[in-house]
């Protein structure tokens, strides 16, 4: 396994990053269980959930799966060995089930939130805790059009930020990040982290995958040249890019199957180049996922990519596509492919 530094923190984390939020809802906990050790045995580190999780959300299942990766570390004793990130959630007017609705990036949202996870964690501190989608809003979840409301009313990222503040020198929080964030909020968070003296995000989660690859237009640049290595999730967009969807197919346990409402990686566009991943992953003799994969890792601003699995051979299978490295021939292709089909899942 390959390890890479945590942005400018000293905690090194495993290339490949377990993904958590099917756990509770399509996977039980003790299949969670089984995950939890082939990842621990592969040599991954580094396991992600958030309060929001399982998905899809709903009352519940919610902290679901916290509350499995909490009952793992009891009966381990492996929670010193896991680096834990989790994420509070941001504004869930959609989601009334949580802190009725009313949740937001305040200073008591965040502190409560924490302490909550912390509890179903069965932990005395979490190592990486990110904001899950900013407060304001703005354009992520695969939002296009962005438009301006100078009137609105949104906590302002200096009260976040001196919440995270309060945790870290309370000893429950470790390092800081950020989540499905744009450019100008990731650098609302370093100036003022610089000015004010408060925490620094360490890592930007945000969805990078070969059908959508918007995060190289504005944040690649920041992430490299301010070491805020990305956490890419949905590196198979749903799963889509393992080709499994394709011609109309709907395998019985496909997420996209369960979930109809799933469709920011279904469209004419995204089937297209996704027709034409494959047949390039074939024709280089690769597994169509681990090729997909295997692009993410070999990006310069990639800390960590973000894999999750409803069955044992599926993760087996994601988790040696850490050993692939891609020919100079295979990437060219795959450029191709994105000049013919740029980016049609934003």
């Amino acid at each position: 396994m390959i390890y890479n530094k945590l942005g400018r923190t000293d905690i090194d984390v495993s290339a490949i990053c377990l993904g958590s939020m099917t756990w509770g809802e399509q996977n039980t906990q003790a299949q969670a269980f089984e995950q939890m050790d082939l990842a621990y045995q592969s040599g991954i580190n580094f396991f992600d959930t958030a309060e929001l999780y399982a998905i899809p959300p709903k009352a519940a299942t919610y902290g679901k799966t916290e509350s499995i990766i909490g009952e793992w570390f009891q009966q381990t004793g492996r929670r010193k060995e896991i680096i834990l990130a989790s994420k509070v959630c941001g504004p869930t007017a959609w989601c009334p089930h949580i802190r009725e609705g009313r949740a937001c990036l305040d200073r008591n949202n965040i502190i409560s939130a924490c302490e909550a996870s912390l509890r179903r964690l069965q932990t005395d501190y979490i190592d990486l805790y990110q904001t899950h989608w900013p407060d304001r809003k703005c354009n992520f979840f695969g939002k296009l059009g962005y438009k301006h409301n100078s009137d609105e009313s949104s906590t302002a990222i200096e009260e976040t930020l001196s919440a995270m503040q309060e945790l870290v020198q309370a000893g429950k929080v470790r390092h800081i990040g950020i989540s499905n964030e744009t450019p100008w909020g990731t650098m609302q968070h370093l100036s003022l982290s610089d000015h004010k003296a408060l925490p620094r995000i360490a890592a930007i989660q945000n969805p990078y995958s070969l059908l959508n690859r918007s995060f190289e237009i504005g944040l690649a640049e920041m992430s490299c040249r301010e070491q805020l290595g990305l956490l890419a999730y949905s590196p198979l967009a749903f799963g889509v890019l393992s080709g499994k969807y394709l011609n109309g197919n709907k395998p019985a346990h496909g997420r996209i199957t369960l979930f109809e409402n799933y469709t920011r990686y279904s469209n004419p566009q995204a089937d297209a180049a996704t027709a034409a991943y494959v047949a390039i992953a074939h024709k280089q003799g690769l597994d169509p996922a681990q090729m997909a994969l295997a692009f993410i890792r070999q990006q310069p601003f990639v800390c960590s990519t973000i894999i999750g699995a409803t069955t044992t051979q599926q993760l087996n299978s994601n988790i040696a596509s850490h050993a692939i490295t891609l020919s100079e021939d295979c990437l060219n292709e795959l450029e191709q492919i994105q000049k013919k089909h740029p980016n049609p899942c934003p």
